[in-house]
C-alpha cells in the first residue's frame, strides 16, 4: 500500500506546484464541489489523512485549524509535516495489521485497519479529481493521473521481500 500513498503524495505535490501560480483570491474563492475552495480542499485532504492514520494507530486526533493555514505554502508545509508523521506511523505496521480491528472516535463500529488505509487513499484520489476539474476551468496545466512512469513499480520490486505494508 505504500506505493499508493506515494502516488497520492506525488500527485498532491504536483498540484501544489500548479496551483501555486494562482493568486490567493482564486485559491479562496467559493466553488462548486470539493469542500468549497481550492485552499480548503488541499487542507481537507491533509487533515483527513492524518486524522485517520493517527486514529487507527490509537493516537489522539490532532485537528489543525484551517484559519492557521491561510496560504497554499502554509498548507504545503502542513502536508509535508503530516506526511512525515504518517510515514513514521505506517512504517511500524506489518502485513498482519491490515486485518486487525481498530476503533476510531467518530465511527460507532470497529473498522478493519486495511479498510481504513484504502479509504484514506480513495479519499485523496476523489478530491484530486475535483482539483483537476477546477484546474481545467482555470486553464491550469493538468497533472497526470497515471500511476505508471512515477518510479513506483521499481520501488515495489525493491521492497517486495519485506512483509510490511508501508
Amino acid at each position: 500500500m505504500k506505493s499508493w500513498f506515494e502516488y497520492n503524495w506525488q500527485v498532491r505535490d504536483q498540484w501544489f506546484d500548479e496551483y501555486r501560480l494562482l493568486a490567493t483570491e482564486e485559491l479562496v474563492k467559493e466553488r462548486t464541489g470539493g469542500v468549497g475552495t481550492i485552499l480548503r480542499t488541499f487542507f481537507h485532504i491533509v487533515d483527513v489523512e492524518l486524522s485517520w492514520i493517527r486514529a487507527i494507530d490509537g493516537l489522539e486526533d490532532w485537528e489543525p485549524r484551517f484559519e492557521d493555514y491561510p496560504t497554499l505554502d502554509s498548507v504545503k508545509d502542513l502536508s509535508d509535516a503530516c506526511r512525515k508523521q504518517v510515514t513514521d506511523i505506517l512504517s511500524k505496521a506489518d502485513a498482519d495489521k491490515v486485518y486487525t480491528e481498530v476503533q476510531v472516535s467518530w465511527h460507532p463500529e470497529p473498522l478493519i485497519y486495511g479498510e481504513v488505509l484504502r479509504h484514506v487513499i480513495a479519499h485523496e484520489i476523489h478530491h484530486i479529481g475535483q482539483l483537476s476539474i477546477w484546474a481545467k476551468e482555470l486553464g491550469i496545466q493538468q497533472v497526470s493521473a497515471n500511476y505508471i512512469d512515477r518510479g513506483l513499480g521499481r520501488q515495489m520490486l525493491q521492497e517486495k521481500t519485506r512483509l510490511r505494508i508501508f
